[in-house]
């Protein structure tokens, strides 16, 4: 394919691109700071990986552009043609002879490459967990770090889990133990038979009074004659009064999970729970650092924890059959790059195909399309196995469904796309594993020009969709035409994590693979990542609101995928240096493959702990400082308030949350509508008090396009 047909083939409109200089300019003087108050860690760690990303592939394509690829387009002896009518394979590492000497040349910018990855890879990863400290001790005082999320409590015939928590923590954590909070039932189902439940003992226990007057007036939604009717006027009190309390504790003892929060007098002793095992079993009483009240995924936390490790090999295994089933358009894609076969398959279509137009749009721009079409439906498929995985929070649902994602995007779009387009069609990949690498350095080379126009229809049309925002514009557009929805703040969005950072980690993949095999792709790639920066930027600012954060824990994905893409792309050029027969080359790309592992677990060892875990120094050292402030106990009894699962009232006449156990409270007096409304007012006191950091969805304007 010609390289002047290639961005007439993309179909891309340029102009769609160019944004108005007003945003650009607040986007590129937007200060960290400002990112971090507005969409908290996992923004700033996002724009990181986006820069990290630039400055990488900006030491490449100095590097490739102007040494290597003089070299690839002029490995063979041949007439050369203008250079915007010479095909993409002229300037690829195919275009090298055999035994060259000038294979050093790629061998050079492969160390190159991989030391300023690797340099850059260091700094960066000691500087986010520096920033994830100081996002730790300089935020407002957090609850989760009091708490701990205790699962898996044993059953008793003759006492309550309530009872049971209260009296394992008291004897075993009799100093440092505060208080647990119970955890129910909850759930759609649930709901409907609370509902039912209390609507039967407000028909029992009630007194109806029937007058039926018929009077003769017209209903003027129906425009019938009617009949009046007196409502039923039940007072809840006296449906309190008329049931026993030893009904109201069977009840309450029927929505109880077998898991509890459970708040300790310091952040120290919270960790400490949280890490050591508390039975011999280590089936019962497992604990976990809570999280934080909004990022709690409540469905999920009353699974039974016996059923995770099934729940996740039947989640492993619904992924990779989902993987299998996308094989078929894959393989539909890589047919349409591959004219005579689709000449074969299509005698009827060989006439059309003449055309050089239809060719090049049938071959560049319309597999790539496809491709993106199927992969749309990729991440709401993969959030849902992660629900149903058991993660018992939002951060951990979206970082696996983001993990999934990426493992899914990598191998769909890279390694069946290489596959079927070369290798399989011979099945001599099926040979020997210890062939692999040869037999991708000869395929690989050969989908550069697939692989550059995915960039351009799934990354740079993916940055103009994510400007315009014309999904969520629709939806509401939709539910205020038809009045579904008049709360103001109903069109806040949050960040998709699960999409945009497997789509920068892919392309980030696709870059480092073919940096020295296929050079050409390097300045698409760099327009993408810069346009990138700005646009997110400027979404973070005015459109994204920032609900949750997980502390900065997507840069260990990105790190480990950016090995993992230097290890590769060395395994690649070894295939490549021994079909080319440079034994030179390939002697000296085996210590970069090792170094390269070395250096990363080195990282793992240095600072993978510190996003896993609070160190004990950090905790005790803010546990001194709130104490010698005196804000420990103010801290201590908001524990309750901030946790409680149907929002703790202040209104006097709402009930209190009853998922807290104390003998004296009256924990039966729960209604499901008026917890929903003192939800409300407990999250509003929150982001009131929750500083700078938490912006709520007020202080931004809905605009979806950000402009």
């Amino acid at each position: 394919m010609e390289i002047a047909a290639l961005l007439t083939s993309a179909g891309i409109n340029i102009a769609v691109f160019v944004p108005t200089p007003s945003w650009i300019l607040k986007a590129w003087e937007t200060t960290e700071d400002e990112i971090l108050s507005s969409g908290g860690l996992d923004a700033v760690v996002f724009v990181r990986i986006v820069v990290f990303s630039i400055r990488v592939f900006s030491i490449a394509a100095v590097i490739c552009l102007f040494i290597v690829l003089p070299v690839n387009y002029h490995g063979k002896d041949r007439l050369h043609k203008d250079i915007p009518l010479e095909s993409m394979d002229v300037f690829t590492i195919a275009n090298v002879r055999q035994h060259s000497e000038w294979l050093w040349v790629h061998c050079l910018a492969l160390y190159i490459i991989t030391f300023s990855a690797c340099t850059l890879l260091f700094f960066e990863y000691k500087s986010i967990a520096n920033l994830r400290i100081l996002h730790i001790t300089g935020a407002p005082p957090s609850p989760s770090l009091f708490t701990i999320l205790v699962r898996s409590v044993p059953w008793s015939a003759e006492e309550s889990y309530c009872e049971t928590v209260k009296k394992f923590f008291s004897t075993y954590h009799a100093s440092t133990y505060l208080s647990h909070q119970i955890i129910y039932k909850c759930g759609t189902v649930q709901k409907i038979k609370d509902d039912a439940e209390h609507m039967f003992r407000v028909l029992r226990d009630g007194t109806m009074e029937h007058t039926s007057k018929p009077i003769f007036t017209h209903c003027c939604s129906c425009e019938g004659n009617t009949n009046s009717f007196e409502m039923i006027k039940v007072e809840r009190n006296s449906v309190l009064e008329s049931t026993s309390k030893s009904n109201l504790d069977l009840d309450l003892r029927k929505k109880e999970c077998a898991a509890a929060f459970v708040f300790f007098n310091s952040r120290y002793a919270a960790l400490l729970a949280s890490k050591i095992l508390q039975a011999s079993n280590p089936m019962v009483w497992v604990t976990d650092v809570a999280p934080e009240p909004q990022d709690i995924y409540w469905s999920n936390i009353c699974i039974p924890y016996k059923q995770l490790w099934i729940r996740k090999i039947a989640t492993l295994i619904a992924s990779i059959v989902f993987m299998l089933v996308f094989l078929l358009p894959v393989t539909f894609v890589q047919g349409l790059t591959q004219l005579d076969k689709l000449q074969k398959m299509f005698p009827f279509l060989t006439e059309i195909l003449k055309s050089k137009m239809v060719n090049q749009v049938v071959t560049g721009y319309l597999p790539s399309l496809i491709l993106v079409l199927f992969l749309f439906a990729v991440p709401p498929m993969m959030m849902l196995f992660s629900s149903l995985e058991g993660s018992f929070s939002r951060s951990r649902r979206k970082k696996s469904a983001c993990c999934k994602v990426l493992y899914f995007t990598i191998w769909n779009v890279f390694f069946v796309n290489v596959f079927t387009g070369s290798v399989i069609s011979q099945l001599s990949v099926f040979s020997s594993v210890a062939d692999l690498p040869v037999q991708l350095a000869k395929a690989v080379p050969s989908q550069a020009t697939f692989f550059t126009t995915y960039i351009f229809t799934s990354g740079w049309a993916s940055l103009g969709c994510e400007i315009m925002q014309i999904y969520p514009l629709l939806c509401n557009f939709v539910q205020r035409l038809l009045k579904l929805n008049d709360d103001p703040q109903s069109g806040t969005l949050n960040f998709p994590y699960h999409t945009e950072v497997p789509r920068v980690l892919l392309f980030g993949f696709l870059g480092i693979t073919n940096a020295i095999l296929a050079p050409l792709m390097l300045p698409f790639l760099i327009i993408y990542f810069f346009l990138a920066y700005l646009v997110y930027r400027n979404q973070f600012i005015n459109v994204y609101v920032s609900k949750y954060d997980s502390g900065g824990q997507y840069w260990p994905i990105a790190h480990n995928t950016t090995v993992f893409s230097l290890i590769f792309a060395q395994i690649i050029a070894l295939g490549v240096f021994g079909v080319k027969h440079s034994p030179v080359a390939s002697g000296f790309t085996f210590p970069l493959i090792i170094g390269t592992f070395l250096f990363h677990q080195y990282c793992r060892q240095r600072f993978l702990p510190s996003f896993k875990s609070y160190s004990a120094q950090i905790v005790i050292d803010m546990d001194r400082r709130d104490e010698e402030n005196g804000r420990l106990r103010e801290i201590q009894e908001n524990l309750h308030s901030a946790y409680c699962q149907y929002g703790l009232l202040h209104d006097p006449e709402l009930p209190r949350c009853f998922s807290h156990c104390e003998p004296d409270e009256e924990d039966a007096q729960f209604s499901p509508q008026r917890s929903l409304k003192g939800k409300e007012i407990l999250t509003k006191e929150k982001s009131l008090k929750s500083g700078s950091f938490h912006r709520t969805s007020s202080t931004k304007a809905v605009v979806l396009g950000g402009m």
